[in-house]
Formats: structure tokens, sequence, C-alpha cells
């Protein structure tokens, strides 16, 4: 099974929406807009349309309805289509003059069911049967006054959004988060008359909330429809508490038990729990160029994993702050220029130095196909120099369309390098070698008190400095790389130093930031008390003690902290490098974290006699296929280093990752014997720029909040919704993923 089977996954599914969409009025969501963006562009929509008067319009309740001459409108959602998606589609409708109208979902009719509330049973009974679409459709007739003119839906998987041949990403999932152990309080809330769960290992598919258990339905329904295009028959496998739910959830999916009875080939599906391993989301030890343009360039609007990249040095616009948003922003997406893509994917699969190397390379070889005078220079290469040979297109109209996508790709890499964040990178990863040392020979509390001097007031900071935000990224990596510690005198004293410390730095900034406005619960600094700033940052660090202990029910990946010796430094190691180094275990041992989920009577069967019996139980390297789905995203270090790891434990492998929703940031991966893939999102992200290093904080959830409000469009605050655009502070983001 090639890559082409995965990145055709998405082109297929776009084919049949651009089929329908001639001469219409396009509104798409958010997740479609961005699948569409990676997997085909938007140039190829409006090919499709064909019409002059082309009119492509985000879909939401304030949307500008269709004219008299545009009696064509195409809906392509990303979500279920009830509640307010069908009074937004109403209300459109209404005040337009459509007489044919097609809604796309993402989401499969037999989920439609689910959501509905009709019993397994009777939706059985209804294979083949599309009653939940036909009613629509008659109520679609209905909101353009006449039951004679046209209405379709139909289901599309619109799941992922490639972003290379080894990452792809599902942008409609990037506020999807696993639980923390404070959520088991508020899930015992919802559920007054029922056993009370005492933590995350007896969470289950029938505690969670109804909200959350459509979500993670809506994901499977689309990651069935991935299966079915691979043409396989996939075992499911997890790594943490939401995953085992997700995993179960696809093993035992109904669609797709006779899908399976006729597939050729076979798959090993790994979902992992982000939660497990918060260091490799928040740390600077990646040494990768995109990962640096994800953290410091401010989000696409409207996007998850995409920045947008400033054009005006194209222009004859002088590059004064008020002429930012005259020109419109570059993206790194580039699906339809392959000389882009070309850089874009070395880009991925390269170092930071051979990154902007490679950069000059393209931009050198682009110049002299175009015959632009250009100066040849060697040695290191400076923001200086590119920005020269970027000039060089800027008077010439032909070169520059003929080299867009490479352009803003050398652009958003000249203003990454010049970002005063980037410098502050070296910081970063300098405080983090110190503290992995730092932890070995200290206690937790020692560890928090050298953080202590580094927290200062915004009128006491300098550009070296690190501002509250960036305070809070540390203490994640603190607490997810230390994992679980002893909770003594000491460490209570040293945590209510930080606490008070940063509690008054956050009533001191002179402006809240978005983020801090998410974490205090105000608008503005003058609302923000010290009352009000001491629970939000004791709300803090009870998420930064439930993620401490996220690997505590793990028996062999219990720790992500390798100690020093007197030849080595004390090192972290990612929790996905482990996952995979078992999963290609040559000695196959049974897997004691990897979980493995019954899809039947047979696979009970299986597992029951494997523990008496010589019957070999499953194993995720049975297959020649595998798919690890990282839930909560994935960075693109990470998406990398599976691409990079597979082939050397397994040799004549192709390492290819794919993507969640990074920070947010989803970005996961997927592989085998012909290749790994990883797939989830770059990083649950957020409307505000600031890299998904810091977006990232946004998915923490605060004590207050409900377990499975989130919706499935924007970025979450740990599951529950807020103003689009996701995170992966983000996987995203950026996580996103990407996750990967």
């Amino acid at each position: 099974m090639s890559t082409l089977g995965v990145l055709s996954f998405t082109q297929q599914a776009w084919e049949q929406v651009l089929a329908k969409v001639k001469r219409a009025v396009v509104y798409l969501d958010a997740a479609c807009a961005e699948s569409l963006h990676w997997g085909c562009g938007s140039s190829r929509l409006l090919e499709a349309v064909g019409n002059s008067a082309c009119y492509l319009r985000e879909f939401e309740p304030a949307a500008v309805g269709g004219g008299a001459e545009q009696p064509k409108a195409v809906f392509v959602l990303s979500c279920l289509l009830k509640g307010r998606t069908v009074e937004t589609l109403r209300d459109i409708i209404c005040r337009s003059h459509f007489q044919y109208c097609v809604v796309v979902t993402a989401v499969n009719h037999a989920v439609h069911l689910t959501a509905n509330h009709v019993p397994p049973a009777a939706a059985a009974e209804l294979e083949g049967q599309q009653p939940v679409f036909e009613q629509l459709e008659e109520k679609l007739c209905e909101w353009m006054g006449n039951m004679n003119y046209t209405a379709e839906v139909l289901h599309v998987p619109l799941l992922l959004a490639s972003a290379a041949p080894h990452l792809a990403l599902t942008p409609a999932f990037a506020s999807l988060f696993p639980l923390l152990p404070q959520d088991v309080h508020i899930l015992n809330r919802a559920r007054p008359d029922k056993r009370r769960l005492g933590n995350l290992a007896e969470v289950d598919a029938t505690t969670l909330t109804r909200e959350l258990l459509l979500t993670i339905r809506c994901l499977v329904s689309g990651l069935s429809s991935l299966c079915e295009h691979l043409g396989v028959r996939e075992e499911c496998f997890a790594v943490g508490s939401l995953s085992r739910i997700i995993a179960a959830d696809l093993a035992n999916f109904a669609p797709a038990k006779n899908r399976r009875k006729t597939a050729t080939g076979r798959a090993s599906v790994v979902f992992v729990d982000r939660t497990l391993d918060l260091t490799g989301a928040v740390g600077h030890h990646g040494d990768n160029l995109v990962e640096k343009i994800l953290s410091v360039l401010p989000q696409l609007p409207g996007h998850t994993n995409d920045v947008m990249v400033n054009m005006v040095e194209l222009t004859a616009l002088q590059a004064e702050e008020e002429n930012q948003n005259m020109v419109a922003p570059g993206c790194l997406a580039q699906s339809n220029d392959p000389a882009a893509r070309a850089l874009w994917e070395a880009l991925l699969n390269t170092k930071h130095k051979e990154a902007v190397m490679e950069v000059r390379r393209h931009l050198v070889e682009a110049a002299s196909r175009e015959n632009l005078p250009i100066k040849m220079s060697m040695g290191r290469v400076t923001p200086g120099q590119l920005t020269s040979y970027i000039h060089l297109f800027k008077n010439n109209l032909k070169a520059l369309g003929n080299h867009c996508g490479l352009l803003q790709l050398g652009l958003a890499t000249v203003q990454t390098l010049k970002h005063p964040q980037t410098a502050k990178w070296d910081n970063f990863l300098a405080f983090e070698r110190l503290l992995l040392q730092s932890i070995g020979e200290s206690t937790m509390s020692v560890v928090l008190n050298q953080l202590l001097p580094m927290i200062k007031p915004s009128n006491q900071r300098t550009n070296d400095d690190y501002s509250p935000e960036e305070l809070l990224v540390l203490l994640i990596y603190i607490y997810s790389v230390s994992g679980e510690f002893s909770v003594d005198k000491d460490l209570g004293e040293g945590e209510e130093k930080v606490k008070k410390a940063l509690a008054q730095v956050f009533c001191e900034e002179s402006e809240l930031s978005p983020l801090l406005q998410k974490i205090t619960g105000c608008d503005s600094s003058i609302n923000l008390t010290f009352h009000k700033s001491r629970s939000a940052v004791d709300e803090l660090f009870t998420s930064l003690r439930d993620i401490a202990g996220a690997r505590n029910f793990m028996k062999q990946f219990k720790s992500v902290y390798v100690p020093g010796n007197h030849t080595h430094q004390a090192s972290y190691k990612p929790l996905l490098k482990q996952v995979v180094e078992e999963i290609f275990n040559p000695e196959r041992p049974d897997p004691v974290d990897i979980e493995h989920m019954s899809s039947g009577l047979t696979d009970l069967l299986k597992t029951g006699f494997s523990m008496f019996m010589k019957v070999s139980r499953p194993h995720p390297s049975d297959h020649p296929l595998l798919i690890l789905f990282v839930v909560g995203g994935v960075t693109v270090s990470e998406a990398k280093m599976i691409k990079d790891l597979v082939p050397s434990l397994k040799p004549g492998t192709q390492g290819l990752p794919e993507a969640q929703e990074p920070q947010n940031s989803n970005p996961s991966c997927v592989g085998g014997v012909e290749g790994r893939l990883a797939i989830s999102s770059l990083f649950p992200s957020s409307d505000e720029g600031g890299g998904w290093k810091r977006r990232w904080l946004r998915s923490l959830p605060r004590g207050s909040g409900s377990v499975g409000e989130g919706g499935r469009s924007g970025c979450s605050s740990h599951l529950s919704p807020t103003p689009r655009l996701t995170a992966t502070l983000s996987g995203g983001r950026p996580t996103p993923a990407p996750e990967v």
C-alpha cells in the first residue's frame, strides 16, 4: 500500500464535492475550508464553480444569502446536521433566492441516526436507507419556498487535510483533547445518580457526556471511511484513557462490519493520548524551521495549522505597520505549486540549518530560470541575503506569478529568522536542558525555586525575560517531564511561592493577552483583582499536578525522563518514540501499555485463549500498515522523528506520518511495511498569533469547565467551545498538530 492511497483519500473526497459546485454559491465551515486549503486549494474550487462572479462564503449565521441571480447553493460542512447547524442553514436559505441546494456533510448517516437517538437495532434495520438526510431534503425545499425545487444531502468523508506525504491533519477535531484526573469530578457531577468514578482508569464510553461521545463517533466515522478507502480491516490499539474509548468505538463501529468482511488488506490503528507526554508539545528541542515558523508567525484566520506571511515586501508599499493589512497574507500551504510543495516537504524533513540553505537554493534556482540578475554568495545564510533574492522578483510580474508559492515560503523563513521570539528559542532550550539536570539531582521544590527569580512583572522585564505565557510553558515542561513525584512540605512551600509570584505578575500586566483573559476570566487588567488572579493560578496548578500524574497508570511508559550518569547527561525520551520502539521490538513481547480493543467474539476468544494456550495475541506490528493517531496533536519534530525512526527499526519500510488538530497544533502516524503515516493536528490553536507552544496552553482545562461540550469548529478550552480560530496560547499546533 503506497502513500498515494492516503493522499488520494482527501483528493477523491473533494472531487465529489467539486462535481456539485458548478455555478453555485459555496458556503464552507472552517474545518472544511482548511481541508480544501491543504488538499487541493481554493483555486481548484473556483475553477469547478466556473463562474466569473463566483462567491465563496463562510458558513455562519450572519452569512450573506444568495440573490435572484444566484439560484444554486452548496454547503460543505464538517459537522452533524443537527441543532445550531440546521438553524443556520434555515436562516441562510430563507433570506436567499435559491432553487437548488446541496448540503455535504463529513459525517455519515449512521452517526446522524445515533445523534437522533435511534437505537442500534433499529439503525441496523435501516441499512441502505437515509431517512435523516431525506427529511432534511424536504426541509430544504420548504425553506426555499417550493417543494418542486431540488435539494440534495450527501455524505463525503472530508476528514483529512494533507500537509505532506508523511503528515495529515484532522482540523475538525482540533478541540478534541484527552481527559485529565480533575475531569473525573466533572463527569461525576454530570451523573449524580450513577456509580461515582474513582479515577481515569474507570472512565469508559458509558460515563462520558453525550456531546463528547458524538464528537468521538464523528471522528470514528471519518477514520472508518479512511480504512475503507485504503481497503483494510483494522485492529485497534490504545495508549491512554480517551484513546481507549476511541479505539473501542472504532473497533465496534457497526457500519464498518460489512466493510471489514470484504477488505483485502490489514492495518493496525494505535491511538495515543497527548497528555501522557506534554514535554514534547511545549519543549524547544526540535531543531526544525517549520516548527519555529508555526511558533512565531501569527495564525491564519480560520485555520488551525497555518500562519499568515506578510507579503508587503513584494509590493511598492512601505513595510509599515499600517500597511500590513492592505495586502492579502501568504501562507504555508501550496497544494497547486509543485516547486513550492517540494520545498515545503524539504523544510519538514530537514534540520533548521539545512532547511534555510534549501530555501536559498530554491530561490537562486528560480531567479536563474527567470534570468534575474542574481548575485551569488556562499557561506552562512542570513535573512538579508534571502530578502535580496526575494526582491529580485518584485518588479517582474511574470516571475512573481510563476514562483508565488516559493516566495511565500521564502518570506515566512525571513520573517521567522528576524522575529524577536526566534532569538529566545535557544534560551528556552538551554533552560530546559538545565531543568533536566536539576530534576535528576534535586527535589521538585528546588526546581521550582530556580524558576522563581525569572517571574518578573512587566515593568521589570527586558526582551530576554520570560512573559507570563512563556513561564506557563516552562511549568508544563517541568511537571510533564518530572512525572509522578512525592508531595511534601517543601514542595507545598515552593509551589506557594511560585503561585503568589505568578498571581501578582498577572495583576500587574498593563494589558491582558487573550490567553490571560481566558485563564483569569477577565477581559481587562482593570477588572483583575489579586483574589481572581490567585484563584486562576490555583486552578492552573491543579492542572499541572494532573499533567504530572498522567502516566501514573502506565506500567511500561511510566517515564519520559532518562537520568544522567558518568558518560551521559540526563535527557528526555519522547513517549511516541517509546511506543514505536515497542511496536517494532524484534522480540515481540506482549504489549503492556498498548491495549488491544476487541471488535467481536473472535477477538475476545483469541485474547482469552492466549492466557493458557499457545495462541498469539493481536500485536500492532502484525499488519503491513500502522496508523498512529495522537489524540490532542503532534509537533512537526515528532512527525519527522516517527518518519525517520520506522525505517531504522524495520529496514525496508517507508516513514509516513499523518496528523489530528497544536497546538494546537489536531496531527498522528500511519505506516507499516510499506509506510507509516502520522494522523493528528499540529496543535490546538487560537485566534491570536504568537506560536503553537504558547497557543497550546489554551487547551488546559479550568476547574469549572465541563467535559464534552466541545463542538467541532475552532479551538477549545479542554473540550469546551471557544471563539474559533484552533492546538495547539497553540499543534496547534500545531499541534497540530499536528500532530503529527
